[in-house]
């Protein structure tokens, strides 16, 4: 099978856990009156789904740019982790393709690369399994904020519906998926225990 289409395909089920989040973005944004436009190139240029939702909440509250732009940077150091832990695994790749690699690393296709390479023993990126699991990420976010635009459009109240359970149910996927070893599990069991 071709590496990036086994890419896209290891990533579906996470992609599809995030349908109803880029929709619920793309009405929310509609909703708080920005132009379409902007919404839409908001999910097309930054694509960086829960800190454009905390942007996208500042924005409606008046905050200053200065709050939005410092407050989205702290969200995202994650991506900068995440980044830095592939490093041995993307150095023999030329930097006019890491650069682009990096803007498409989100939560998702970082879940689905790692996974990967835990099966592999060369523990190199495949730049094509990469590719197909970030692309299919982005054309799936971009299209479901322009999806949320047209419904917000028609259905002003979209946004009350709770569709945003969906980041919980795509977090809850990326974990599930990692978890392979009784430590994990435990981990996992422990914090809602302790809370009863």
């Amino acid at each position: 099978m071709n590496t990036s289409i086994q890419g896209a395909r290891d990533s579906l089920p996470l992609v599809l856990a995030a349908v109803p989040f880029g929709i619920v973005f793309g009405a929310m944004g509609q909703a708080q009156g920005l132009p379409d436009y902007i919404v839409l190139a908001f999910s097309a240029l930054v694509f960086a789904g829960s800190s454009q939702f905390v942007a996208m909440t500042l924005i409606g509250t008046g905050a200053s740019p200065l709050i939005i732009i410092l407050t989205t940077w702290v969200i995202n150091l994650r991506h900068m982790l995440y980044g830095v832990s592939l490093i041995p695994t993307v150095k023999h790749l030329p930097l006019k393709m890491r650069l682009p690699m990096g803007f498409f690393l989100t939560d998702e296709t970082f879940a689905t690369v790692v996974n990967k390479l835990s099966q592999q023993p060369n523990q190199q990126v495949d730049p094509a399994y990469f590719f197909g699991s970030g692309l299919l990420m982005y054309s799936n976010w971009v299209a479901c904020t322009y999806l949320g635009i047209v419904a917000g459009h028609q259905f002003p109240q979209l946004t009350s519906f709770g569709l945003d359970i969906a980041m919980v149910v795509a977090f809850a996927g990326i974990v599930v998926a990692n978890l392979r070893l009784p430590s994990h599990w435990v981990c996992l069991a422990l914090p809602p225990l302790l809370a009863s």
